[in-house]
C-alpha cells in the first residue's frame, strides 16, 4: 500500500493532494494543517469527488496530528506563508525556515523512511535546511522548483510556437528564484527539433525572461502565489517516485562537486525513482551557462547564510 502525506492544506497543498488522488498515485493521501478543521475540510471535499471521477484513493485530513501521517512513503512539505505581491522569496525565509524545520522533524518521527519533497519557498534554501536539519541521506530530500519552472518555460515556448506543450522538451536549472533560474534555451526542442530553428534569438530571450519572472507574474495577477501548476508539478514528482519511473527531471538536490558546486542544494537534471533522486545527469553546459549557474549558486549560498544568522542551523 502506498501512502503520501501533504503538509500544508493551502492552495498548493490541497491541489497536490487532489492531483495525487485524481491520478490514483497512492492508496492513501493524508492532508495536514495547523489551522483547526482546515485540512479535514479540504480532504473531505476532495474525497467527495472520488465517486464522480472513479477514484479509489482514500483521502483524509488532520489538524497537526502527525501520527496520522505515520508510515508515509512520500511526504510533500508545502507549509509556510505564501508570497505576497512585491515580496521576494528571500523575504519569506525568516518565517518559513522555522516552519519547515519543525515540520521535517515531526514528519520523521512517524515516517523515518519517507522521501521528502520540499515545495515551501524560498525552495532552494528550504531544501538545504531540510537536508541539514534532518541528517537524512541526500537522495531522500528533493526540492520541486525546477520542475515547475520548466513547466512554465515549456508553456511560454508552446504559446510562441503555437504547439502543444506535451510535444515540447525544455529544462530550467539553477535556483528557483526570479534572478537565479536558468532556462536552457539551447537545449529546448519540439519533438526533437531545436526550437531555435523556428524562434529567433530575440524571441528566445523574451521567453527566457518571461519564465524567470513566471511566479511573480502570477502573483501580480492573482494577488497571491499560484497553485494549479505548483500542485501538478509536485504530484508529477511524486508519481515518478511511487511508480519508480526513473524520469529525468530538474529538481533541487544536494550537490557534491557536480556542476562545479558543493555544500548547496540547487536545480539540476536528476533521475527520480523509488529511492528518491538516484543520479545527476550532466548536461555539459557551455561556458556561459556554467557562469550563470555559478552566479545562481552564489546567490542561493548567500541566502542560505541567513539560516545560521537566524539560528535555525
Amino acid at each position: 500500500m502506498t501512502k503520501v502525506s501533504v503538509i500544508g492544506a493551502g492552495a498548493v497543498g490541497a491541489t497536490t493532494a487532489d492531483v495525487i488522488a485524481y491520478r490514483q498515485l497512492a492508496d492513501e493521501v493524508v492532508l495536514l494543517d495547523v489551522k483547526e478543521g482546515f485540512a479535514e475540510g479540504k480532504a473531505l471535499d476532495i474525497y467527495q469527488t472520488t465517486s464522480l471521477l472513479g477514484m479509489k484513493t482514500r483521502v483524509s485530513g488532520t489538524t497537526n496530528d502527525y501520527s496520522k501521517t505515520a508510515n508515509s512513503d512520500v511526504v510533500v512539505i508545502t507549509s509556510g506563508i505564501p508570497r505576497k505581491p512585491g515580496m521576494t522569496r528571500e523575504e519569506l525565509i525568516g518565517t518559513n525556515a522555522n516552519i519547515v524545520k519543525t515540520v521535517a522533524e515531526n514528519v520523521l518521527k512517524h515516517s523515518p523512511n519517507a522521501i521528502i519533497v520540499v515545495v515551501s519557498n524560498p525552495m532552494d534554501t528550504m531544501t538545504y535546511l531540510a537536508l541539514r536539519a534532518t541528517g537524512l541521506p541526500k537522495n531522500r530530500i528533493i526540492g520541486m522548483g525546477g520542475l515547475l519552472d520548466s513547466a512554465r518555460f515549456k508553456g511560454y515556448l508552446g504559446m510562441a510556437l503555437n504547439q502543444p506543450t506535451a510535444d515540447i522538451q525544455g529544462t530550467v536549472i539553477g535556483g528557483h528564484g526570479d534572478t537565479t533560474m536558468i532556462p536552457l534555451t539551447r537545449l529546448a526542442t519540439l519533438n526533437g527539433v531545436p526550437v531555435s530553428n523556428t524562434l529567433s534569438a530575440e524571441q528566445l530571450k523574451e521567453i527566457s525572461d518571461a519564465t524567470m519572472v513566471g511566479g511573480a507574474t502570477l502573483t501580480k495577477l492573482l494577488g497571491t502565489s499560484a497553485w494549479y501548476a505548483p500542485g501538478a508539478a509536485s504530484a508529477f514528482l511524486v508519481e515518478s517516485i511511487v511508480r519508480d519511473q526513473k524520469r529525468v527531471m530538474p529538481c533541487c538536490v544536494a550537490l557534491d562537486g557536480e556542476y562545479g558546486q558543493k555544500d548547496i542544494c540547487l536545480g539540476v537534471p536528476v533521475v527520480i525513482g523509488k529511492n528518491g533522486w538516484e543520479s545527476i545527469v550532466d548536461y555539459k553546459l557551455t561556458a556561459d551557462e556554467q557562469e550563470s549557474f555559478n552566479k545562481s549558486a552564489d546567490a542561493v549560498r548567500n541566502m542560505n547564510s541567513v539560516l545560521a544568522e537566524i539560528g535555525v542551523l
